[in-house]
C-alpha cells in the first residue's frame, strides 16, 4: 500500500527457500519460497497492516498523513532476507539515476523486521549503512545489542541475554544441576545458548551435552541429536531453539519413545501454540513474552472477503491450504474449487487464535514506535492541536534519531528503548498443563522483571505441572547432594556437578548441604557423631560425684578418722609405759601430721581453681615433710637412746625434747621455704588440657614451675631415704625398746609407693593422674599409721598385760 511515508515489513511467512542448482549458462530465476505457510507469521504481517490502518485513522498520531507499507516474505532464509533488504533500500523507482544525488522517492523510512535473529543480522548489515532504522519484533540475539555493529537496530522484544539469565535462575530455583542443552545452529540459538551456559556456570549448573541442529540439516543429523537426548542421564533439557527447528526435533523424538524429559524452552517455541500437539512435552516450562490484548485485531484478521483473499497471493495460498480447496479451477492440482461455504470464523489455526497475543503485540508496538518517530520528525505539537506537513521531506536518518527518543504508552503497553535499542525485559513464566479435556494449554504461572532489584526479579505464583503429570519437582542431578557431615570431592575427568561425598575427618564438620570443605571446630568444641554440628567438649576432672572420687574421699576421711582415733587412744593411755616409751610428744605430732596428710588429699578432688591448685600442692608438700620429720626425729631418738646407755655417754643431752622440736621445725621450714619460692616464681594454676584428648577437655592444675614441684618431691624423698637408712641401722636394737623395725617397714612402704608413683603419674591420662597422686598420698599415709601405730594400739587395747614397764624392760623376751 502506498502512502506519504512507507514502512517496510519482513516476516518468515514460509519456512524454506527453493534451492536451485545454477548451471551458470542461463539467468538465475528469482528466489522463491516453498513449503506451507506459517499462519503465525501471517498473523504478524496482518497485525502490521492493522496497526498502520489504525494509525492512518487516528487524529492524534500523524493526523492528515497516510502511512504505506511494503511487506515481504523472507522464507526464514538469509539470501532472501538480504535480497529484500536491498529492495527496501533501493526504493520503488525503476529509473537508474546517473547523477550525484539518488532519488529518495519510495524509499522506506524504517523496517519492521525480522522474526529470526540470523536474517535480522544480515538485513541490518545491508540497511545499517543507509541509516534505515530496523525494529524487530522477534529477533532476540544478544549480539544485536552491539551498537558498533548494528547502529540502526532496535527491537520491542527483550534480548536473549535477559532470557538466558532468567532461564539459568529458573533451573537453579528448582535445584537442577545436571541438564542437557540443545540449540538452533543459528545466531539465535548459538548466541542465546552461549549466554545461558555462561549464566548457568555462575549458578553452579553443569551441562551433560550441548547439541546444535538446523531444520535444513540432513535427517541423520536430527536423529543423532534425538539419540543423544534419549541416551542421556539428564532429566532436564534446555532448548534454545527457534520454533521451526523445534518442530523438526520434536517430530523426530515422537517417532521413537523416549524416556521422560522435563523441557525448558525459550520463548521462540514454548509459547507457540502449534507445538502443543506434542503431548510428550506436557509439563514444559519456559519464558514467554507477556500476553496482551489488541482491541479490534481479531475482527480485522477474520475480515477476509474472497476479494481481499484473491488480491493477495499469500492470502490466497493461506486460504487454499486452510480449507483444502482452490479459488480458481486448475488442471495441475486435483483439488475441489472453493464454493463460498468456507467460514474463517470456524477455522482453528494460529492465524485466528488471538488468545495468546505475545509476539503479535511486539509487531504492534514496533509499528507504533516507528509512527511516533515519524510523528516527532514531521509534526509540531502545540497546546491544543498537532500540525503535520506530509510534504516534508525527511530522511531515514531523522527517523533513526527520533526512534532513540520515543517513550509512549499504547493500549497500556509502555514502549521505549535503552542505549542498546533494547526494551525493558519482562517475561511470563508459562507451563504446558493438561486440561480436564486432555488438551495441553499454556498457563501463566509466574513473572520475571529484569528492572526489579537483584533477587526480586523472579517469582512464581501458581502450582506447576511437570513431565508425565507429576506434581513433585523432578530431580536432575549428576550426584545426589552431599548431606551435612560430608564434603564434595570431584570425580576425575567429570564436570564439577559429579562428585563423591566423603565424610569429614575427625575433629571437622560441615553444616551445609554440598559443602566443598570441612572445617575444624574451635578448641573448646568437638563434632557430634554425625559431624554436622560442633558441641561443647565435656569438661572432665576428678569429681566428688563419681565413684572413684567417692571412694578416694572415703579413704581420705577414713584415714583422718583413724589418725584421730589413734591419737585419742594414745591420749587416753598417755601415762602407760608403751606410750611414754615411744616419745608421746612426737607421736602426737606425727598423728596430727598424718591427719593433715589424709585430709590434704581431699583438695585434689573437685574442679580445680586458682586457690585449690595452690593449696593441694603446698599442703601436700608441707604436711608430708612434717610427717617424715617426726618419723626421722623418732628414729634419731631411738638411736640416741641406745647410744646413751653406754657408760659415760652424754649424747642424749644434745638431743632432748627441745632439739627434737627444732629438728621437726627446721626440716619443715625448709619445705615451707621451697613452696614459698615456688609460689612466688611460678605457682600452680588451673588449666584446660586440650591436647590429651581431642573430644573432651581435661581440667587440671598445671604445675607452673616443674622445677618447684620436683624440688618439693625431691626434698620429701631425701628425708624419706635418710629416715629409711637410720631405721635400717637401728633395726637390730632390742625390739621391746624401740620402733626401728616398724619405722623401717613404714619407710620401705613409703619409698616403694613414691618410687612407683613417678611412672604411674607420668603415664596416667586425664583425671587418673590426680587419682594416682591421691592414691600415693593415701597409701603412704596408711603405711605410716599402720606400721608405726597399729602394733602399739593392739597392745594397748587387746594385750594390756604387755603394757607394763617390766615387760618393756625385759630384754630377753621377744
Amino acid at each position: 500500500m502506498d502512502g506519504d511515508y512507507v514502512i517496510g515489513g519482513v516476516f518468515s511467512i514460509h519456512n524454506y527457500m527453493h534451492t536451485v542448482k545454477h548451471n551458470f549458462t542461463t539467468m538465475p530465476k528469482p528466489l522463491k519460497c516453498t513449503g506451507s505457510i506459517d499462519s503465525r507469521e501471517l498473523r504478524f504481517s496482518r497485525a502490521m497492516v492493522f496497526a498502520i490502518e489504525e494509525i492512518n485513522n487516528s487524529t492524534e498520531l500523524l493526523p492528515g498523513i497516510k502511512l504505506g507499507y511494503q511487506i515481504h516474505d523472507s522464507c526464514a532464509s538469509v539470501p532472501v532476507a538480504v535480497h529484500v533488504a536491498f529492495q527496501l533500500s533501493n526504493g520503488l523507482v525503476p529509473v537508474f539515476y546517473t547523477g550525484d544525488n539518488c532519488s529518495q522517492f519510495g524509499m522506506v523510512m524504517a523496517v519492521v523486521a525480522e522474526s529470526g535473529s540470523t536474517p535480522s543480522i544480515s538485513m541490518s548489515r545491508v540497511i545499517g549503512p543507509f541509516n534505515i532504522p530496523q525494529v524487530s519484533h522477534f529477533a532476540t540475539c544478544a549480539c544485536l545489542s552491539d551498537k558498533r555493529q548494528y547502529p540502526s537496530f532496535f527491537r520491542t522484544i527483550p534480548s536473549d541475554q535477559f532470557q538466558a539469565e532468567a532461564l539459568a535462575k529458573l533451573v537453579k530455583h528448582f535445584g537442577w544441576t545436571w541438564i542437557g542443552a540443545v540449540r538452533s545452529d543459528s545466531d539465535y540459538g548459538n548466541n542465546g545458548m552461549a549466554s545461558f551456559l555462561h549464566a548457568a556456570q555462575k549458578e553452579g549448573i553443569c551441562v551433560e551435552y550441548s547439541e546444535s541442529f538446523y531444520r535444513t540439516h540432513p535427517r541423520s543429523r536430527i536423529q543423532r541429536v534425538a539419540d543423544v537426548i534419549r541416551r542421556s542421564t539428564a532429566m532436564v533439557v534446555v532448548a534454545f531453539v527457534a520454533s521451526g527447528d523445534m518442530r523438526i526435533l520434536l517430530e523426530e523424538l515422537s517417532r521413537e519413545p523416549s524416556p521422560p524429559r522435563q523441557w525448558i524452552g525459550s520463548e521462540s517455541w514454548v509459547t507457540d501454540s502449534d507445538m502443543l500437539r506434542f503431548s510428550f512435552c506436557a509439563g514444559a516450562i519456559g519464558f514467554g513474552i507477556e500476553k496482551s490484548v489488541i482491541p479490534g485485531l481479531r475482527d480485522f484478521l477474520l475480515d477476509l472477503s474472497p476479494t481481499k483473499v484473491a488480491a493477495s497471493p499469500v492470502l490466497t495460498e493461506f486460504w487454499e491450504d486452510a480449507f483444502n480447496c482452490m479459488l480458481e479451477k486448475s488442471t495441475a492440482i486435483e483439488k475441489r474449487v472453493c464454493d463460498g461455504t468456507e467460514d474463517i470464523q470456524m477455522l482453528q489455526s494460529q492465524y485466528t487464535d488471538t488468545s495468546q497475543l505475545r509476539i503479535t503485540n511486539m509487531v504492534y508496538k514496533a509499528v507504533y514506535a516507528i509512527a511516533h518517530a515519524i510523528h516527532n520528525a514531521v509534526c509540531q505539537d502545540t497546546n491544543s492541536t498537532t500540525l503535520c506537513d506530509k510534504f516534508t521531506s525527511i530522511e531515514s536518518k531523522q527517523v533513526l534519531t527520533q526512534l532513540k527518543k520515543v517513550n509512549f504508552s499504547q493500549n497500556g503497553y509502555d514502549v521505549s528503548f535503552d542505549a542498546n535499542g533494547d526494551p525493558v525485559a519482562r517475561y511470563e513464566l508459562v507451563n504446558w498443563q493438561k486440561s480436564e479435556s486432555g488438551r495441553i494449554e499454556l498457563v501463566t504461572v509466574g513473572h520475571y522483571d529484569a528492572s526489579l532489584p537483584v533477587g526480586q526479579e523472579f517469582r512464581i505464583n501458581r502450582n506447576l505441572n511437570w513431565v508425565e503429570g507429576r506434581t513433585q519437582v523432578p530431580v536432575s542431578v549428576c550426584t545426589d547432594s552431599c548431606p551435612p557431615g560430608t564434603r564434595k570431592v570431584l570425580q576425575k575427568g567429570k564436570p564439577v556437578c559429579c562428585y563423591d561425598c566423603i565424610p569429614c575427618p575427625e575433629g571437622e564438620i560441615s553444616n551445609a548441604t554440598d559443602s566443598p570443605d570441612c572445617f575444624s571446630c574451635s578448641k573448646d568444641f568437638w563434632p557430634n557423631a554425625e559431624r554436622d554440628t560442633c558441641l561443647s567438649k565435656p569438661v572432665e576432672f576428678l569429681s566428688f560425684d563419681e565413684v572413684l572420687g567417692m571412694i578416694l574421699a572415703a579413704f581420705s576421711v577414713g584415714g583422718a578418722c583413724l589418725a584421730i582415733v589413734t591419737a585419742a587412744v594414745f591420749f587416753r593411755h598417755r601415762t602407760s609405759p608403751i606410750v611414754r616409751a615411744n616419745n608421746s610428744e612426737l607421736s602426737f605430732l606425727l598423728l596430727f601430721s598424718l591427719t593433715l596428710c589424709f585430709l590434704c588429699s581431699l583438695t585434689f578432688i573437685g574442679a580445680p581453681s586458682e586457690w585449690s591448685c595452690i593449696l593441694r600442692h603446698t599442703a601436700f608438700g608441707i604436711t608430708f615433710v612434717l610427717c617424715i620429720s617426726c618419723v626421722l626425729a623418732k628414729t634419731i631418738v631411738v638411736l640416741m637412746a641406745f647410744k646413751a646407755t653406754l657408760p659415760g655417754s652424754s649424747i642424749m643431752k644434745w638431743f632432748g625434747p627441745l632439739q627434737q622440736r627444732m629438728t621437726v621445725v627446721s626440716f619443715t621450714f625448709i619445705q615451707v621455704l621451697i613452696c614459698t619460692i615456688w609460689l612466688v616464681v611460678s605457682p600452680p594454676f588451673p588449666m584446660k588440657n586440650l591436647t590429651l584428648y581431642k573430644e573432651r577437655i581435661i581440667l587440671e592444675c598445671a604445675l607452673g614451675s616443674a622445677v618447684g614441684f620436683c624440688a618439693v618431691l625431691g626434698y620429701i624423698g631425701l628425708l624419706a631415704v635418710l629416715c629409711f637408712v637410720l631405721a635400717v641401722l637401728a633395726r637390730k636394737l632390742p625390739d621391746n625398746f624401740n620402733e626401728a623395725k616398724l619405722i623401717t617397714f613404714s619407710m620401705l612402704i613409703f619409698c616403694a609407693v613414691w618410687i612407683t608413683f613417678i611412672p604411674a603419674y607420668v603415664s596416667s591420662p586425664g583425671k587418673f593422674t590426680v587419682a594416682v597422686e591421691i592414691f600415693a598420698i593415701l597409701a603412704s599415709s596408711f603405711g605410716l599409721i599402720l606400721c608405726i601405730f597399729a602394733p602399739k594400739c593392739f597392745i594397748i587395747l587387746f594385750q594390756p598385760e604387755k603394757n607394763t614397764k617390766k615387760h618393756l624392760m625385759n630384754k630377753n623376751k621377744s
